[in-house]
């Protein structure tokens, strides 16, 4: 089983930060072929989403999705976005949020049968040159990655 990514939980934290304080949480999606979103509200390749409790119904901050119900012009519509897709969240108020990287959305499929693990060739190694910057600054592995997360202001 796959490593789950901290992006979710970050997304709670701080939707959970947003609510306490009285501010509105926003997110900002880039639509893929897993996204469902009203198509007329996508400007330049993004959404904008209120995903506040005054704003949604049914609101589910999942691991890999985002569910909700919201009015668009008057019509209540179903909203589905891979976590993946989520480009930022923050505060309408205040601006103070994070932004992420947006991958490609792949479900989770049924678990496949094991494979054998396949045997470097040689001269092949799995490391970084030493002057890889998220090696640190000997180039060796010892080192935490560097975060690639910014503010969105």
């Amino acid at each position: 089983m796959g490593e789950i990514s901290t992006k979710p939980y970050l997304i709670r934290a701080l939707h959970e930060w947003c609510t306490d304080n009285g501010y509105t949480p926003y997110i900002v999606v880039t639509p893929d072929a897993h996204t469902l979103v009203p198509a007329a509200h996508v400007q330049d390749g993004q959404i904008t989403l209120n995903i506040g409790t005054l704003a949604t119904n049914r609101l589910s901050l999942g691991n890999e999705l985002i569910e909700f119900e919201a009015r668009f012009s008057g019509v209540t519509e179903r909203v589905s976005v891979p976590v993946n897709a989520v480009s930022a969240i923050y505060a309408r108020e205040t601006g103070a949020g994070m932004g992420f990287e947006v991958q490609p959305y792949e479900p989770a499929a049924e678990p496949a049968a094991p494979q054998a693990p396949l045997a470097d060739a040689p001269g092949q190694a799995d490391e970084a040159p030493a002057d890889d910057p998220d090696k640190g600054p000997d180039g060796g592995g010892d080192e935490p990655r560097r975060p690639r997360l910014t503010i969105v202001k």
